[in-house]
């Protein structure tokens, strides 16, 4: 049986003939096909003005974007099995790039996947969908992942403004496994009719990075759990550590403080305003053996910084690494204000030959804007700054060359010294 088609204008398939997935609800002939016959998730048929099929896409008639391509095929069947066809695919790449199953497991787009993030944490998986089209599928999805793994746990973070664009609940929740604080397993037994034995939350997550050892809270962490994607830059930090006072801001549980007090540092202080982010960072540092070394300081950032430039303060090394500070477009220009602010007020207490690392995970702050965020602030505090390592995203966040969406992390290793 045909999927419903959707049609687009004339000429609004030149994107999607490059390679992109997303059609956004300007581009469609709501005359030939009205948005409003669909229901958010419902599967179709997109093709061009002309009539020839693009692929199948899932539908939300309440998005900007309102279909996502899955594939170039027409009339897809969308169940368990195509989900385990491209889980397989992406567990490929990853098992090439990884001894240990610690790693980014599906990036949206970039793995065929659109609105959808996995992370595997050993035997648990925290998944992020953040569409509808990927929502009214999970079970779907679950199975595939019950099946391909035997996980002891799948939890659901739904705690994802784009979900509220999308129109859905943004309750968390354990979707496979048993919460170790409770004697009820919590919902999803129905997978594809068949029964399958549960598996147990375990109290606490334990993962392993570049030679570290961190707990991770899942149910109650940021975004997915922990931060995969700056992996390789850690991994640089350390290797420059030895001997240096460094300064980690935004530390979140000590992702790149730790492992650099492990390489050497004589002492690291981490800064961030969550009271249980340092808790479990001070967790952290007890596991792998360093809290000696360790500081952990709960204040907002800038106030922070400001504080230490008063008192004198300097570092030898300077970590500075923000959540998203430009959500949306129109928040560029407030945005780009935070992050200009930020890097100046931390050149001021960098010391003498000190180095910055400066990052930014907002895919709306291209590279070139925090190139010249740095050029600037240097030059306005007469310092002399350059560039001798930069960085993105983890192999496990893999770039899909046709959608310019899914490379969002950018950072620069800068040296900095007194002006010539």
């Amino acid at each position: 049986m045909s999927l419903p088609e959707i049609y687009l204008k004339k000429n609004e398939d030149k994107r999607l003939r490059k390679g992109h997935l997303w059609v956004f609800s300007n581009e469609v002939d709501t005359k030939r096909s009205p948005l409003e016959q669909f229901s958010a998730g419902d599967l179709a048929q997109v093709k061009s003005d002309d009539g020839k099929v693009l692929g199948t896409a899932y539908v939300n008639p309440q998005a900007l974007i309102c279909a996502r391509l899955l594939s170039r095929k027409a009339n897809l069947k969308c169940g368990s099995n195509f989900f385990k066809e491209r889980l397989t695919t992406a567990l490929i790449l990853r098992e090439k790039l990884f001894t240990q199953p610690y790693y980014r497991l599906v990036f949206g787009e970039s793995d065929g996947l659109p609105g959808l993030v996995i992370d595997r944490f050993g035997s648990v998986f925290s998944v992020q969908i953040t569409t509808a089209g990927i929502e009214q599928r999970k079970e779907s999805l679950l199975t595939a992942l019950v099946e391909l793994f035997n996980p002891t746990a799948i939890i659901l973070k739904n705690d994802n403004s784009q979900r509220q664009l999308e129109g859905l609940s943004l309750e968390s929740e354990i979707a496979y496994g048993e919460h170790p604080d409770s004697l009820n397993i919590l919902p999803y037994r129905r997978f594809s009719g068949s029964e399958i034995a549960y598996g147990q939350l375990p109290d606490s997550v334990t993962i392993e990075e570049n030679g570290a050892q961190f707990k991770i809270d899942i149910l109650n962490g940021q975004k997915t759990g922990w931060f995969y994607d700056h992996r390789s830059s850690r991994a640089l930090l350390a290797s420059i550590a030895k001997d240096q006072r460094v300064l980690d801001l935004f530390s979140y549980t000590g992702a790149w403080g730790i492992p650099a007090a492990m390489a050497g540092a004589t002492e690291v202080t981490c800064v961030d305003a969550s009271e249980g982010a340092l808790t479990l960072a001070k967790e952290n540092a007890e596991l792998n053996q360093v809290v000696d070394k360790m500081h952990f300081v709960r204040s907002d950032v800038f106030d922070f910084l400001k504080q230490a430039r008063l008192d004198n303060q300097l570092y030898d090394i300077i970590v500075l690494d923000p959540p998203a500070l430009v959500k949306r477009k129109k928040d560029f220009k407030q945005g780009y204000e935070a992050y200009r602010r930020l890097n100046h007020l931390a050149l001021q207490v960098l010391s003498k030959n000190g180095i910055l690392v400066s990052a930014s995970c907002s895919y709306h702050l291209s590279r070139e804007n925090l190139h010249e965020i740095l050029r600037s602030s240097g030059k306005h505090i007469d310092r002399h700054l350059v560039f001798f390592a930069s960085g993105g995203q983890g192999p496990d966040h893999p770039i899909d060359p046709a959608s310019p969406e899914t490379e969002y992390l950018k950072t620069f290793f800068c040296s900095v010294s007194s002006s010539f």
